[in-house]
C-alpha cells in the first residue's frame, strides 16, 4: 500500500458545520423575499448544481439566480449569507494541522462555485493561512464530485498522485467516487472514527 502524503478533507460536514436554513433566512431577509422563494431559486432550479460544474461563472451564476428571483443578488449578499451559515469546526481544523505539522499535504476539495472560490477567505476565515492555495472549488476544476475526474483534477494541481491520497467526505457518494479515482477514502462520522481511519493510514 503507497504511503498516503496527501489528505484532502470536504468542507460542510467535515471541516466546518453549515446550515442551508442559515444561507436561506440571510438572503431572504437582505432581498426582501420569502424564504421558500429563496430556498427554490437555490436548490430547485439547477443553478447551484450548474454553477458548482463550472458551467456559470460568477456574473452568469448571480445573474441567473437574480432572474429566478426577480430582483439583482449582489457578490457581497451572497458572501454574507453564506459567511453566516458557515462555522468551522477548531477540533478538525487542529487535526488538519497536526497533519501539515507531520509533513502530510492537507487540502481541501468542495462541491462549489467561482464565488466561492473567490471568497474563500471572507467566509471561512479560519481555513487559513493553512489551506492558503489548497482550497479547490469544483467549478475551477470544470467537474463536481463525485466524478472520479474532479479528484484526479485536484490532486493534478497539488502534483500528488491518487495512490498517495486520502479523501474524507461526510457524502457516500463523493467517497466512492474517490475510490473510484484510486483515492483511499473515508466516510466522515466523527473525530474518533476519522482519528482510527488516520491510525490505520500510519497518521495518527
Amino acid at each position: 500500500m503507497t504511503a498516503v502524503r496527501c489528505v484532502l478533507f470536504d468542507l460542510d460536514g467535515v471541516l466546518a458545520d453549515y446550515d442551508r436554513g442559515t444561507r436561506v433566512d440571510v438572503l431572504a431577509r437582505h432581498l426582501g423575499s420569502k424564504a421558500e422563494t429563496v430556498r427554490a431559486a437555490i436548490y430547485d432550479s439547477g443553478i447551484e448544481d450548474a454553477a458548482d460544474a463550472g458551467r456559470l461563472d460568477t456574473p452568469a451564476y448571480l445573474s441567473a439566480l437574480g432572474r429566478e428571483l426577480g430582483c439583482t443578488v449582489e457578490a457581497d449578499t451572497w458572501v454574507e449569507a453564506r459567511r453566516a451559515a458557515t462555522r468551522a469546526r477548531p477540533a478538525m481544523l487542529g487535526l488538519a494541522r497536526a497533519l501539515h505539522e507531520k509533513g502530510i499535504a492537507v487540502a481541501v476539495l468542495s462541491n462549489n462555485g467561482t464565488l466561492m472560490a473567490e471568497r474563500w477567505p471572507a467566509i471561512v476565515p479560519a481555513l487559513f493561512p493553512l489551506f492558503e492555495g489548497r482550497a479547490f472549488c469544483s467549478a475551477r476544476l470544470g467537474v463536481a464530485k463525485p466524478s472520479p475526474t474532479a479528484y484526479l483534477r485536484c490532486l493534478e494541481a497539488l502534483a500528488m498522485p491518487a495512490a498517495a491520497a486520502l479523501f474524507i467526505d461526510d457524502n457516500a457518494g463523493n467517497v466512492a467516487g474517490a475510490r473510484a479515482a484510486g483515492l483511499a477514502a473515508h466516510r466522515f462520522v466523527d473525530l474518533p472514527q476519522l482519528r482510527q481511519a488516520l491510525a490505520r493510514h500510519g497518521l495518527a
